[in-house]
């Protein structure tokens, strides 16, 4: 079975192994690469670098590359934080240098320190929306302003127009971290609406949640899928989700 870990090994009667054989049967939809991608985007923000290791080889093997691997580290450092995703990026330059890749790969960034205050801008409202953007600028106190300058040039303008992934696979990405790191209902929130914005669907994201449920428990999945809720409410849903 692609994209199997430790856990897989495990005796058929290991509730570990049960977890996997259900969520295999749930994310039937959801392409393997997807699923696979978004699992690592999620150890990294759990700090499983070991799970994250085994799970990057069975990537590679199904044919995630080499450029989208350090693709999704990148784009976990805005929202992990540098001194999480370090270990990852050592990790990853570990197995791709262990397979006989050639390192560095090629650069993928597609903006410069003049252009990519502007480019970020621009792609945060495409992303966000334009209302939520100005909204963020406008109720920010002016000792703050610098914050939101950052994210758009930052967060936005050195990793969101980056080659290498779409918008939408890095959002898509972005909501596994967010779920992930627990802790950021907010934001999850507003990545729901963000992934909606670039293409993604409400049953995509559900998807994702459930094959991310082994790694990161039923707490993160249940707030991450009350978050999801709140944002794209299905007919007739109860008003709260279960407690875990």
């Amino acid at each position: 079975m692609s994209g199997c870990s430790p856990a897989t090994s495990l005796a058929s009667r290991s509730p570990i192994r049960s977890s996997f054989d259900e969520v295999l049967r749930h994310t039937a939809d959801l392409p393997e690469r997807t699923r696979l991608m978004t699992q690592l985007a999620a150890m990294i923000g759990v700090g499983a670098v070991a799970e994250y290791r085994i799970m990057l080889g069975a990537a590679l093997t199904i044919g995630v590359t080499p450029v989208e691997v350090k693709e999704i580290v990148y784009q976990a450092v805005p929202y992990a934080g540098m001194a999480r995703v370090f270990d990852f990026l050592h990790a990853t330059n570990a197995t791709l240098t262990d397979r006989g890749m050639r390192l560095p790969l090629e650069g993928q960034s597609t903006t410069t320190p003049a252009t990519r205050m502007a480019e970020g801008l621009a792609v945060q409202k495409r992303i966000v929306g334009d209302e939520t953007v100005d909204a963020l600028y406008a109720n920010a106190p002016k000792e703050q302003q610098h914050v939101q300058e950052l994210l758009s040039a930052n967060c936005f303008g050195d990793h969101y127009t980056r080659a290498g992934l779409d918008v939408p696979t890095r959002e898509l990405l972005t909501f596994a971290m967010l779920a992930a790191l627990g802790g950021a209902d907010a934001q999850v929130r507003g990545h729901v609406a963000a992934n909606l914005n670039v293409g993604n669907t409400r049953a995509t994201l559900i998807a994702v949640l459930t094959g991310l449920l082994p790694f990161i428990g039923y707490p993160r999945t249940l707030n991450a899928l009350s978050a999801l809720d709140a944002v794209t409410p299905p007919p007739g849903a109860p008003a709260g989700k279960e407690e875990a």
